[in-house]
């Protein structure tokens, strides 16, 4: 590239687009007085022009740049007002990475400088990655999203990092994903669909930058469409081939993302993007110029406004189309709907999805949940959408701690959570159930801490969730105790039976089938080492296919797997009723039974298209004899699970799980 010269161009498409003889490039600020794109060498070191963008239509700079070829590294300077009370944070001596970048040279890391103000004028070039000039690759070809029969949460880096199976030169890349091993896994145990913790360029949250410690998580982005190179060191078209393999072996690919929020943090934070090009247009602040902090994360994206909308949007749709995924889960999904009366499920970016050819027909998934004001928004999301269920995982684990009064709760979260989700004529499906996720403690860890452990995150143990529905079966941690080592199986097993039997979409944790433990560290998003990377050698690999067991017992019976809510009745005349709570003596649970504070066992017998099975919970320490209900003439009851290892004949153990199916007598 050794000359430049530079037209007014277009104010559209936003970004760059390629062209024969050289790139447009056309960037929002409402409030910058001049946008000057930055040419850089092939190293990304040295800078070697500013050229500033010489059109504008309304808050759209553009221009046309001749000269300049695939693989030029460039990147972004505003200036307007310096006036932070207002909102205003614009300093030329920042580089700015273009928020429509598709590829970077190098991963984000926190340096103080990145934070100075204005008036030191230190350039920050030296620090920032530059994007790189990609050519568009042609739309993805995908199979139409299905209904998800398993969703598998997986954290890219920490899924492969230690596999010995899989090549050294991949491992914790999502390369790894589509290598034959990573995808036999998920097959023994039958995920069909796996949702990425997410994969955009982020920045470790500076504090951790003294602590030695980095994000392992990746939930503070400062790119939308760029993934991070540590993740993807072959860019989108390393994304897309995993992908590519996963969909030949019948698997789909959810990502999370995160749009709520940027890693540019608080007003301490750094200057890479979006603060730079627009602070007061980007992020939501109060009537004093005060960052909004809805997120707990410093900032809070101002998704009720058209270029933050369109942002948004064109991000959706570029990982559907470039990289073929099946649908998003939404990190503290609130914030998208979020106006100034406060959320609204018809708020514009929800409504902009509901209507966009593309987007209306993914899966989308919510964390219906974020600290702003009105931010539990269970249930409240639009029909088509999925979302996380956090009373289920909570009630259930009352239940299997063995807490009083539950049973009630069981039922419902059992039957599907209609409480929740019957309203708008949605399904049980719309609730996600987990029982563990990234976020908390994993499920070995749950059954082996009461309180939570995180030293190692340098916060003197003040962070994450301080009163998380645990247990430790008698010991805090580990333990060479056979006993209570034999009880957490026997937990875990009945705790995955529990959640894979439910109606809606069950969702496991990667590692959860097979003894994953953070040693009781309930927020690792800071531990990109060993704690978080799945243990693969010492994997409890009998308890996997106990996974796949209860997996092929749901999706083997139409009562178990049916997104339809449980009435009670009968659906035709003389027909049975597609569900019955017993109480421990196989009879109809009674207004009475119901409201016996100690009962912890509970049965549910449920008929579907001729076909009778018997669901029995026991959370009990205690064995009770095994009572039947009658069968049909010619039939009777044949066991098909039992969630403990140790189960007398007609006995229905203590802490336990177990399921009949009435078969014809031969």
């Amino acid at each position: 590239m050794d000359t430049q010269s530079v037209g007014f161009g277009l104010p559209h498409p936003l970004g760059v687009s390629v062209h024969e003889d050289g790139i447009n490039i056309a960037v929002v600020s409402r409030h910058a007085e001049r946008i000057v794109f930055c040419l850089f060498d092939d190293t990304g070191q040295r800078e070697i022009a500013r050229l500033p963008l010489p059109g504008r239509l309304g808050e759209v700079h553009h221009g046309f740049i001749r000269g300049v070829t695939l693989g030029t590294r460039y990147g972004l300077r505003a200036d307007g007002p310096w006036l932070p009370d207002q909102g205003h944070r614009f300093d030329p001596a920042k580089l700015l990475v273009d928020p429509y970048a598709k590829s970077l040279d190098r991963p984000f890391a926190w340096h103080a400088e990145l934070a100075t103000v204005r008036a030191a004028a230190v350039d920050t070039a030296a620090w920032v990655p530059k994007a790189i000039v990609s050519a568009a690759l042609p739309v993805a070809v995908r199979p139409p999203p299905r209904k998800p029969g398993l969703i598998y949460e997986v954290s890219v880096r920490s899924f492969t990092r230690r596999h010995a199976g899989i090549p050294a030169h991949l491992r914790g890349t999502v390369a790894a994903l589509g290598h034959p091993e990573a995808i036999a896994h998920l097959q023994r145990i039958g995920a069909d669909t796996v949702e990425l913790m997410p994969l955009m360029a982020w920045i470790d949250e500076r504090h951790l930058h003294s602590l030695g410690l980095h994000n392992a998580w990746g939930y503070n982005p400062i790119c939308f469409m760029a993934p991070d190179p540590r993740l993807a060191p072959g860019g989108i078209a390393e994304i897309r081939d995993a992908i590519a393999a996963l969909h030949a072996e019948g698997i789909q690919v959810i990502l999370d993302v995160v749009f709520n929020h940027t890693g540019e943090s608080d007003k301490f934070g750094a200057c890479l993007s979006l603060r730079g090009l627009d602070n007061a247009l980007y992020y939501r602040h109060t009537s004093s110029g005060v960052l909004v902090n809805d997120t707990g994360c410093g900032n809070t994206l101002a998704l009720d406004q058209t270029p933050a909308i369109l942002l948004v949007m064109d991000a959706l749709r570029y990982w559907v189309q470039a990289a073929g995924v099946d649908g998003f889960r939404f990190d503290l999904a609130p914030v998208l709907g979020r106006m100034n009366h406060g959320f609204d499920p018809q708020a514009p970016l929800l409504a902009a999805i509901r209507q966009d050819p593309l987007l209306s027909s993914v899966i989308m998934i919510a964390e219906p949940w974020d600290i702003g004001p009105g931010g539990y928004q269970l249930g409240a999301f639009p029909a088509r959408w999925h979302e996380w269920n956090d009373r289920y995982r909570d009630e259930v684990r009352r239940f299997w701690r063995g807490d009083f009064g539950m049973v009630g709760a069981l039922a419902t979260r059992l039957a599907g959570s209609s409480d929740i989700f019957h309203g708008n004529y949605r399904r049980p499906s719309a609730s996600v159930n987990f029982i563990a996720a990234h976020d908390g403690f994993s499920l070995r860890d749950m059954v082996s801490y009461s309180s939570k452990h995180n030293h190692a995150n340098g916060e003197n143990n003040r962070d994450g969730k301080e009163h998380e529905v645990a247990w430790n079966n008698g010991v805090e941690g580990e333990t060479p105790d056979p006993a209570i080592r034999a009880r957490r199986r026997s937990d875990i097993r009945a705790l995955l039976a529990t959640l894979i039997l439910s109606r809606g979409t069950p969702m496991l944790t990667a590692g959860d089938e097979f003894g994953r433990t953070q040693h009781g560290n309930n927020n690792a998003y800071a531990q990109d080492n060993e704690m978080t990377w799945l243990d693969w050698e010492h994997a409890d690999y009998a308890l996997c296919d106990f996974v796949a067991q209860v997996l092929r017992l749901r999706h083997s019976h139409p009562a178990l797997s049916a997104d339809v809510f449980l009435k009670g009745r009968a659906d035709d005349a003389g027909d049975m009723p597609d569900a019955i709570w017993l109480n421990p003596d196989a009879q109809a649970m009674s207004e009475e039974d119901w409201c016996k504070h100690g009962l912890q066992q509970l049965g549910l017998l449920l008929y579907r298209e001729g076909e009778r099975i018997l669901l029995w919970f026991n959370a009990s320490e205690l064995g009770l004899p095994l009572r039947l209900p009658a069968t049909r003439p010619a039939c009777r009851w044949q066991r098909e699970l039992c969630s403990s290892e140790s189960a007398a004949e007609n006995m229905l153990p203590g802490r336990c799980v177990m399921v009949f199916v009435e078969v014809f007598q031969k």
